[in-house]
Order: structure tokens, then sequence, then C-alpha cells
């Protein structure tokens, strides 16, 4: 039988880095919107206004954050275990919530309204920045909701939770 302060040792990890990764998702898309030059390669984004794939875009964020995604083992094992599965699960989930919202947002229940497929169709520079979770744009005030069903969402045909882009 597993020791319970160590599982809840790592759940604990696991669901901070859960929500610490939302909300390092949520600053550094923000942070693409500013004249800077990490806004270069996001700008192509919105003119394109497609994602990369699943597999591709779940490959950018681990790339970002791997190091970072480590250093919790120095600390124990417990630890390092659930902030890297934490991280890796939220990675994982941002990346097929943005790849869902490009191509079939109303796949998006957890969210009252899509934000990332709403920031692109409106042009949003300012408002609506999460990816997979509305939360800091509701925290940081820059949730703007939209009556985003027009006739051409709702004309488009019905697509299953895997009916994506996943390379």
């Amino acid at each position: 039988m597993p020791d319970l302060t160590k599982v809840a040792t790592g759940l604990v990890w696991f669901t901070i880095a859960f929500v610490l990764a939302s909300l390092v998702e949520y600053w550094v898309h923000r942070l693409m919107h500013a004249p800077l030059r990490l806004g270069e390669r996001h700008r192509d984004h919105h003119r394109r206004n497609e994602g990369q794939g699943v597999v591709w875009e779940f490959f950018d964020y681990v790339k970002g954050t791997f190091v970072v995604m480590l250093l919790l083992f120095f600390f124990s094992l417990e630890a390092g275990l659930g902030w890297f599965l934490g991280g890796l699960a939220f990675a994982a989930f941002s990346s097929y919530a943005h790849q869902l919202q490009h191509e079939n947002p109303h796949k998006c229940f957890w969210m009252k309204m899509p934000v990332h497929y709403v920031h692109h169709k409106y042009g949003m520079w300012h408002h609506n920045f999460g990816l997979a979770v509305d939360w800091w744009d509701h925290v940081f005030g820059t949730y703007k909701l939209v009556d985003w069903l027009t006739e051409e969402e709702l004309s488009r045909p019905e697509l299953g939770y895997t009916e994506l882009r996943w390379w």
C-alpha cells in the first residue's frame, strides 16, 4: 500500500503545477501581444488563424518549460513527479484545447465561450488571452464576453472531440 503522505504530496504538487502552468500560459500569450520580438511568430499565427496540430503544440509547450518541470526533483521524488506530471498534463490539455478552438470550438464545454476562438475571430488584441482555460482572463479583467455563436458556427458540421489536426 502506498504511503498516503507521499501520494498527497504528489497530488498537491500536480495541482500547483497545473494551475501555475495555466497562469504562465496566460501571461506568455498576453506578452506575445505586446510590441516585443516575442510576438513575431505569434502575429503570423493570427494571420493564418490555425494551430500547428496537437502534437506540435505539445512539443512547443514542453520544449519551453522542460527544465522548470524538472526542478522539484531536487526537493523530493514525490514533489518532482507531481510537479512534472502536472506540467505535462497541462501542456497536453492546453495543446488539445488550442487546436480544438481553432477547428471545433463548439466542443469546449468547460468554458462558457471558447475564449481563444473568440480572441482570433474578433481580432481581440487586448482580450481573451486564455488558451485552455478562461480563469485568468476573469482574474485580470481581460475577459470579454461576446455572442460568438453566429450562423457561421451554427452551420459548421458536427465533429467529434478527436476530429482535429493531430500532426
